[in-house]
């Protein structure tokens, strides 16, 4: 099915919905199901492109390894970011070249290596003197780039502490790679997801360009700065459309990182989180206690189905129902299954119509990022998400 190529995502609103909106609507699901409208990944993607002027965008494919999606984003020449074997194999089933996909997990089994460099992969993460190791083993002379540790920078989803090596250990890990016969090409980072405003990348960008002058100072010929994701969808607050604030990155990576030739930008969420919607459905509506000021409000999905970001409370879905016309009060969200771990949204109820019962049907807006794919197998005998790509 065919949708309609829709406008840049606006800072406060998301009318591009609409079309998938219409189309949920006319649909009833047995199960709870994520559509997603691919023309409007297509239409991000080139906003993005327009934005990142010269950078090659990797698609993180975790984000959402639909096919449909990345064949769309293959035609597009697209570049794709894999953490995985299975992220390689889909890539290069839709049509990818080897040169258009890095293996930018920095966390790797030693089969997969041999796997992605016998199917032509060159370029690789690493962040650890036994990952250099392993890469130089088993994929000889490929190039590899050197994650570095940054600090907090505010993003909703921080990816600090796991991944990267502090910044003074970056040139003894050049060395070694450079000495097993790989070829040291650059640095990457990653500011967190959902990194709301490109001033927040600055002090890791600084940090970084301290890292990458001293290597280049060193005499290694570093020329690939991977900047990573972090580009924002709305959940609720003020973003900037997609092109203006990559634009504002890019001014600040090329103020930066000088002999840098190439410039590597990981969008996931970016991507795709707004051209997704799930239909879910209310499952049951309770108070504990008969003073107690607060409805619980169970879906059919929860975190084990879908809506694993709602840890912490740290992403924000926007919901819709058929009767917003009433009157709202606060609510905590819940999943269906048999995990008291299973509650999405306490911390900061959310405000639901009062009249809200079982049966009713509940939209959740911009979720087409790390729902599908953080979805279990069937916790509870709960089916994983279904997914349509219009």
């Amino acid at each position: 099915m065919n949708a309609y190529v829709a406008p840049l995502v606006r800072s406060t609103a998301v009318p591009a919905q609409s079309c998938i909106e219409t189309f949920v609507k006319a649909q009833d699901f047995e199960h709870p199901t994520l559509v997603m409208d691919r023309s409007l990944v297509v239409a991000q993607f080139q906003a993005l492109r327009q934005g990142l002027a010269g950078a090659d965008i990797h698609y993180a494919v975790k984000a959402n390894p639909a096919p449909e999606i990345i064949a769309a984003l293959v035609a597009q020449g697209a570049h794709f970011d894999a953490a995985s074997r299975g992220e390689i194999e889909l890539c290069l089933a839709q049509g990818a070249r080897p040169d258009q996909i890095s293996f930018g997990n920095t966390i790797k089994r030693v089969r997969d290596i041999a796997f992605a460099h016998g199917r032509g992969v060159t370029l690789f993460a690493a962040d650890a003197s036994e990952e250099i190791e392993k890469i130089a083993q088993h994929a000889p002379g490929a190039e590899v780039y050197l994650r570095v540790l940054v600090g907090e920078t505010g993003a909703d989803w921080p990816l600090s502490r796991k991944f990267g090596a502090d910044g003074a250990m970056i040139p003894a890990l050049a060395r070694q790679a450079a000495e097993l016969g790989l070829r040291p090409v650059g640095l990457s980072f990653h500011v967190g997801s959902q990194t709301r405003d490109p001033k927040m990348w600055i002090e890791t960008l600084d940090h970084m360009d301290r890292v990458w002058q001293q290597l280049r100072g060193l005499g290694f010929g570093v020329d690939l700065i991977n900047i990573g994701g972090g580009f924002p969808a709305f959940h609720g607050e003020e973003i900037l459309p997609a092109q203006i604030y990559a634009a504002q990155v890019m001014d600040m990576v090329k103020a930066r990182f000088h002999g840098a030739r190439r410039v590597i930008a990981e969008s996931g969420r970016g991507m795709v989180a707004h051209a997704g919607m799930i239909s879910a459905e209310v499952v049951l509506v309770s108070r504990k206690s008969e003073d107690d000021p607060l409805r619980w409000v169970y879906l059919d999905i929860g975190k084990f189905s879908g809506l694993a970001e709602t840890m912490d409370e740290a992403i924000r879905y926007q919901f819709v129902t058929e009767k917003d016309h009433q009157a709202h009060e606060p609510c905590v969200l819940a999943g269906p299954s048999c995990d008291s771990a299973d509650v999405l949204y306490e911390k900061h109820p959310v405000p639901l119509p009062v009249g809200l019962c079982a049966g009713d049907r509940v939209l959740i807006r911009n979720c087409g990022a790390y729902t599908s794919s953080y979805a279990s197998v069937g916790f509870n005998g709960f089916p994983p998400l279904d997914v349509i790509v219009l």
